[in-house]
């Protein structure tokens, strides 16, 4: 297997990241436009039913007030409730001799995307950059400094993000699963990203809160804040989560 910078799963990610300078010149390819919905026009159609009554299925409310949210109160969340989204995005759920299995998905059981947040308002927790260590349920703080501000600008200047209570950020550490799975291990770490996300704004749901996935950011100036090697681990997602607002702005990515 070739060594790392030379995969092209590798050289993709690298290619495709942004910083202020490259994203001057940045031009999307001539892609033609597709239809939203495919449809099989001479196929037998089957409607489903919509009023369904299943008594395990609590998840529905959640699945149907989900919105990605770009306006929040500036009310801070608790640490059982930050607590409560860090598990729901990557917590341990079980466990099967050197596998630790979580909450969401990952290919081969790896899990090689990491969880940082920028806490701006969480009661009884400073206001920093924090990673969340899965193995010990707990918080490292990697950074004294209030950035919220410095995230909003490293995420193309979205205001809305130094707003939030807090703003998640997922990194890739690559060979944790390219060693084993080569370059299609790039799919299954954007998929592992998709997998947490979505968990997250479930869980956010949950307890009151909504949230934005953002995945436009300065991918040079978000590493920098993070303190990672972003020739082994670089920044690949991200989520903003607040109180909700009774009114709030769609986002679109």
């Amino acid at each position: 297997m070739p060594e790392l910078e030379n995969c092209s799963g590798f050289t993709y990610l690298q290619e495709t990241a942004y910083n202020r300078e490259t994203i001057k010149s940045f031009t999307r390819p001539a892609i033609a436009e597709v239809d939203t919905f495919k449809t099989y026009p001479d196929a037998e159609k089957i409607q489903l039913p919509r009023n369904w009554h299943l008594t395990e299925a609590r998840i529905t409310p959640l699945l149907q007030s989900r919105r990605s949210l770009r306006r929040f109160l500036m009310e801070p969340i608790t640490m059982e409730e930050l607590a409560f989204l860090l598990w729901a995005t990557q917590g341990i759920t079980a466990k099967a001799g050197k596998y630790s299995f979580r909450t969401a998905p990952s290919g081969g059981a790896l899990y090689p995307v990491e969880t940082y947040f920028s806490a701006n308002l969480v009661e009884d927790l400073e206001p920093g950059l924090y990673h969340f260590d899965v193995e010990h349920f707990a918080l490292n703080r990697i950074s004294a400094q209030d950035s919220a501000e410095s995230v909003a600008a490293a995420c193309m200047n979205q205001k809305f993000m130094a707003e939030s209570a807090v703003t998640f950020l997922w990194t890739a550490v690559y060979r944790r699963c390219m060693s084993k799975y080569g370059n299609r291990g790039m799919r299954y770490i954007l998929l592992d990203s998709g997998h947490i996300c979505q968990n997250l704004l479930l869980a956010a749901e949950a307890i009151g809160c909504g949230g934005c996935p953002v995945a436009a950011f300065y991918d040079d100036e978000v590493n920098a804040l993070l303190q990672i090697d972003s020739d082994e681990e670089a920044i690949i997602y991200s989520a903003a989560i607040g109180k909700k607002e009774k009114k709030a702005s769609r986002c679109t990515l």
